[in-house]
């Protein structure tokens, strides 16, 4: 009985895993305005058969046999790129590899700049999304490197200002303002930096990470709670 039980929640786990990195992997892409588009057909059929309207559900019925030939054949490239993917690799590769080098480049950039003591502040999107934030800044979308962090916070540069959104494996913008914390316990005498990654991880779920340009510490914020590091 228990094992039935523990087999079945691995089940869902699994599948419920795969269907997120799924759709982590269409995030950004064509497929999700076609996904959003099945969904809503899918919505009017489920009301027309509840409502017993004959001609639609006829209709929509129809559409799901050809619509399955017609995304294919839409998709074709797409299909083709992500088999190629599965089969060149690990799961663990198709699945994590961007992340990992991800977090690797965000690591390295922020010891370095910790040493050189230069001023940086990442924002890390999660569930919330930052658009009314991403708008304000400077559009950057490219891949994350360590180079590329350090060159956007350097003193000489003119995005050094603000903050760098990150979302999943992609620098979305640099010089974004942040609202700044407004909480009566915070010290008058904090940083503007550090006032900025508590503000905005009071409106959000985000990951700020933030170095220090005057003692090189570093600190994380989450959900209004700071910690450092030496």
């Amino acid at each position: 009985m228990f094992k039935d039980i523990l087999i079945n929640v691995l089940d869902i786990l699994f599948l419920s895993y795969i269907f997120y990195r799924l759709l982590l992997l269409i995030k950004g892409t064509r497929a999700v305005q076609v996904l959003l588009g099945i969904l809503f057909i899918g919505s009017v059929m489920a009301v027309s058969i509840y409502l017993k309207l004959e001609t639609t559900s006829w209709l929509l019925s129809n559409f799901w046999s050809a619509g399955l030939v017609i995304l294919v054949i839409i998709f074709q490239p797409d299909i083709r790129s992500a088999l190629a993917q599965l089969g060149s690799g690990r799961l663990t590769h198709f699945f994590m590899r961007e992340e990992i080098t991800a977090i690797k480049e965000i690591i390295a950039a922020v010891k370095e700049a910790s040493l050189k003591r230069i001023g940086i502040l990442i924002v890390v999107e999660q569930e919330t999304g930052l658009k009314d934030i991403i708008e304000k800044g400077v559009k950057i979308n490219g891949e994350i490197s360590s180079e590329l962090l350090l060159t956007i916070f350097s003193p000489k540069t003119l995005l050094h200002d603000g903050a760098v959104v990150i979302s999943g494996s992609k620098i979305i913008a640099a010089a974004c303002p942040l609202p700044s914390t407004e909480s009566p316990v915070i010290s008058k005498y904090m940083g503007m930096r550090h006032r900025a990654a508590i503000g905005i991880s009071e409106v959000s779920d985000a990951l700020v990470i933030v170095v220090s340009e005057e003692t090189g510490e570093i600190s994380i914020t989450h959900n209004g709670k700071t910690g450092k590091y030496s």
